[in-house]
């Protein structure tokens, strides 16, 4: 017993701040994170300001942004963070000696070979995440990163303009990028903790100074009474976030601790509750775990944006946006009435890779490979695929529910306004049975819940499946963008 209260304070990179660590009674690993994200956030306000594309060639922001990531990685993750680096360059390597045709495909084995044998590792290491933060994360958004820019390095080079979608074709890369560019977009220090993955093209006009002004001509300025472009600054979007980052971190200190995932499978706990008051504290420690997430992503995004990178344009108001690296959208995720609509507003950035990187390429059964490579992304833990085949399972039976009943509900006012919190209410709980496994990530503690929630959720959404006709999905076609155009011209004709 004298042993474990040393445990909490492990970490594999530096041991700097361990006396804080004590103090507070937070991991080490969680302090150093904070840390290194909260110095990061003041080295993107001077970076911005000090190192300005008018004020620093394109190269020395490079370096300075390239360096401090390594510095930051190391503090962090000691040197397991050397595994960030051997990845790195060894698809460097490929990116360089790879024939174009195939460069997409030796990036994604090896990127994602690597990952798989750092993930197997990890149980070894960790087992089953006695750290909170290890390398593993930032060799994930390290991993993205990789496979996006030789997707679109393929799409530049290797294919024809007329062969690619809208999108493909603005974000196709047309030329190799130089190693320090290389390593820039990768090592980054804005990026490298916690991402989230952005696109190279992006990334590089930010670092020329064009990013801003490229998203801005997308827009008719004339027409809204501007003389010239304007000059956005980001400190509004920057200060909104560092709000939710507070309370989201004070929430994490206080619900996440008085509410642990583990107790719910206590067996004084299920021995003594009843079932509804068990799914209701599920709800609870459900919430309590998000603030994490939304600590770390909306930091991250708040790292960038203070170093001037994600304006994504202006809103129907006009007014700035600043939301292109956004990973989450907490309103939509905690008024979320369908599935889909939950799934669609968490890990954004992530979602975003898997359909530029999977689904659009993807020859037959988009939708089924999609999944099987954001499981293997996320690890090899039993818990993540049983929060996925959940998810699938509960995802196709809300599809039919929606199909068949929700037009009788849309006649009136109060119809409406009972399917919408009915609705919220199922989504909300479908979600966290979902999500319990992802939590608690091994095999056994995974079925003693399942068994004492009695699998009702499965059981339901198969009774749905067997009795409610499953209309057909329309599914569009992705076709390129000549193709389309072509298509439109043919009907207009007509």
């Amino acid at each position: 017993m004298a042993e474990t209260p040393a445990a909490p304070h492990r970490t594999t990179g530096s041991t700097l701040l361990h006396p804080l660590s004590v103090l507070l009674g937070i991991p080490l690993d969680q302090i150093n994170f904070v840390a290194c994200q909260l110095f990061a956030l003041l080295a993107a306000f001077w970076f911005r300001i000090y190192l300005g594309p008018s004020h620093a060639s394109s190269a020395v922001r490079h370096a300075f942004a390239t360096l401090f990531g390594i510095y930051f990685a190391v503090f962090c993750f000691g040197w397991y963070s050397i595994h960030l680096f051997v990845l790195v360059l060894m698809n460097y390597g490929i990116m360089n000696m790879a024939s174009i045709p195939n460069i997409h495909r030796y990036s994604f084995v090896v990127a994602m070979g690597y990952l798989t044998l750092c993930h197997i590792s990890r149980i070894y290491i960790f087992h089953y995440g006695i750290l909170t933060t290890d390398f593993s994360g930032p060799l994930m958004i390290i991993t993205q990163k990789i496979t996006t820019l030789a997707c679109q390095l393929h799409d530049g080079i290797g294919r024809q303009a007329e062969e690619l979608t809208a999108e493909q074709n603005r974000l196709a890369v047309k030329t190799r990028p130089s190693l320090l560019e290389y390593l820039s977009y990768l090592l980054n220090f804005m990026s490298i903790i916690a991402g989230p993955c952005s696109n190279y093209k992006d990334y590089i006009a930010f670092i020329e100074g064009r990013h801003v002004h490229m998203k801005l001509l997308e827009v008719n300025w004339k027409q809204k009474g501007y003389d010239r472009l304007p000059d956005p600054s980001p400190t509004g979007a920057v200060m909104y976030k560092l709000c939710i980052t507070l309370i989201s971190l004070v929430l994490f200190l206080t619900l996440t601790k008085n509410f642990p995932m583990a107790y719910i499978i206590d067996n004084e706990f299920l021995d003594k509750t009843p079932f509804l008051t068990r799914l209701g504290y599920l709800y609870v420690v459900t919430q309590s775990a998000k603030p994490k997430y939304y600590f770390a992503w909306t930091l991250a995004d708040a790292v960038n944006n203070a170093a001037g990178y994600g304006f994504s344009g202006v809103d129907e108001r006009g007014a700035f946006r600043w939301d292109l690296l956004s990973n989450l959208n907490i309103w939509n995720i905690e008024t979320a009435t369908s599935f889909k609509m939950y799934i669609e507003n968490w890990n954004i950035q992530t979602a975003a890779w898997l359909k530029r990187v999977c689904y659009d390429r993807a020859p037959w059964y988009p939708t089924a490979l999609t999944f099987v490579l954001s499981a293997l992304w996320h690890g090899i833990y039993p818990g993540y695929y049983f929060t996925f085949l959940t998810g699938i399972l509960i995802t196709l039976a809300a599809r039919a529910i929606r199909n068949n009943c929700r037009h009788y509900f849309l006649s009136s006012v109060p119809l409406k306004m009972t399917y919408d919190v009915a609705t919220w209410v199922v989504t909300q709980l479908a979600v966290c049975y979902t999500v319990a496994p992802f939590v608690m990530l091994a095999v056994e503690p995974t079925i003693k819940f399942y068994k004492s929630m009695y699998f009702h959720m499965h059981i339901l959404s198969i009774l749905v499946l067997l009795l409610l006709p499953i209309r057909p999905q329309t599914h569009s076609v992705r076709r390129p963008q000549n193709q389309t155009n072509q298509n439109s011209v043919k009907s207009k004709d007509k």
